[in-house]
């Protein structure tokens, strides 16, 4: 690795400014009850105003998602940070509930954007034989800067003054960082083509991929619903259920989450490929049955330990997921099959959140969770058995 410094130091350059990037779309999440008391919304609005994001980034995925392949690692990733940029200043200048919306949709560009480029440029910066460590590289910027946002947030929020106002300074303040740290690399693409080049594409599953991808994409759904209803609904909870209004515990528990969801993914070494997918499965329905303990029985330990748990079966079950499903899938078409992946994975973040928020107006938060819990419960139980009468044939 000595041989190599200057190219993982690139490489750990470029986790920096994927975590920077990721870090934004979290952000707002212990500020909502904030705006909450600002605007007087209902939570089913904080639930629309969350998965608003994950439907810019499944249109991204969708319509420029090999964009990077073309014109570049580097121009994709400036566009990107650009989003993440006004975006900050929507909030900045959120005066009703107009800017918030604008501010997550913008938020979803600039996600839908990185995500794929991202990862490729972690990978592509490093030195020769190095793929392992650079996938740890983008696993850690990726998870690890989506737990970032609400935990800096929330430590704002609660510690410093103008709670609404300097989390997205100081993002912006890394994100101009992050531009002229942008601009100092390499670029990674040696054939570029101009940008008319790019088509929209489409979700793609040949039939040797379909009986993978069945249990695969329900656990990737799963997981990220779990996240999803983390995000949105647990400040809430937190303050109408156990009466607790600190910013800086609301931005740790969610962040919580997402960190595990990293040692997870680290844990797959260990487990093999083979068997984290139905343990991925086992790991998350146990989260939820702690989610399920902490929303009937109003406790906060039952609420860390879900996210503990939930977040280590989450980066299980969608590290096994991606796995599986490159594995099987045609050597041409597999970067479309991923991105299919993808996009159901996206949908879980926002489709359930939804769910939640309109069953929160007649039966309540806590009972909403349960009808959530219950339906993402039956449907990683599915895929457990699936994969337990027929295992996935991923290798490493």
């Amino acid at each position: 690795m000595d041989g190599g410094r200057p190219g993982w130091r690139a490489c750990v350059l470029g986790g920096a400014v994927f975590a920077v990037c990721m870090a934004g779309t979290t952000l707002p999440t212990p500020l909502y009850p904030l705006y909450q008391g600002e605007f007087g919304f209902s939570e089913l609005t904080v639930t629309v105003v969350y998965a608003l994001y994950a439907f810019a980034v499944i249109g991204v995925l969708l319509l420029v998602g090999d964009a990077s392949d073309a014109v570049g690692r580097r121009p994709v990733l400036l566009c990107g940070l650009g989003f993440a940029a006004v975006s900050a200043v929507c909030f900045l200048c959120a005066t009703g509930l107009g800017w918030l919306y604008a501010g997550r949709l913008l938020s979803g560009l600039s996600a839908g954007l990185f995500t794929g480029a991202a990862t490729a440029y972690v990978m592509e910066l490093a030195p020769a034989g190095g793929a392992s460590r650079a996938t740890f590289v983008a696993t850690a910027a990726n998870m690890g800067g989506l737990g970032c946002g609400p935990l800096l947030s929330g430590l704002l929020a609660e510690y410093a003054p103008w709670p609404l106002y300097l989390p997205f300074v100081t993002h912006l303040a890394l994100v101009a960082a992050s531009a002229a740290v942008l601009l100092r690399l390499a670029e990674t693409v040696r054939e570029r083509q101009p940008l008319r080049t790019v088509r929209p594409q489409r979700p793609a599953l040949p039939p040797q991929v379909r009986a993978v991808f069945g249990p695969a994409a329900t656990a990737a759904f799963v997981g990220f619903a779990l996240f999803g209803v983390f995000t949105s609904v647990s400040p809430a909870f937190l303050a109408e259920s156990l009466d607790v209004d600190d910013h800086a515990v609301s931005g740790l528990i969610v962040a919580l989450a997402f960190f595990s969801s990293t040692a997870g993914q680290l844990a797959v070494g260990r487990v093999g490929v083979r068997r984290s997918l139905p343990l991925g499965c086992a790991v998350l329905l146990a989260g939820l049955a702690l989610l399920a303990g902490a929303l009937r029985w109003d406790q906060m330990s039952l609420l860390v330990a879900s996210a503990l748990v939930g977040g280590v079966g989450q980066g299980l079950a969608f590290r096994g997921a991606l796995a599986d499903v490159a594995e099987a899938s045609p050597e041409r078409r597999r970067a479309a099959v991923i991105s299919t992946l993808f996009v159901v994975a996206y949908a879980g973040i926002s489709l359930p959140v939804i769910g939640v928020g309109l069953l929160t107006g007649p039966i309540g938060l806590e009972g909403a969770g349960l009808v959530f819990i219950a339906c993402m419960a039956a449907l990683v139980v599915t895929a457990a058995v699936y994969l337990l009468r027929r295992p996935a044939p991923a290798r490493v």
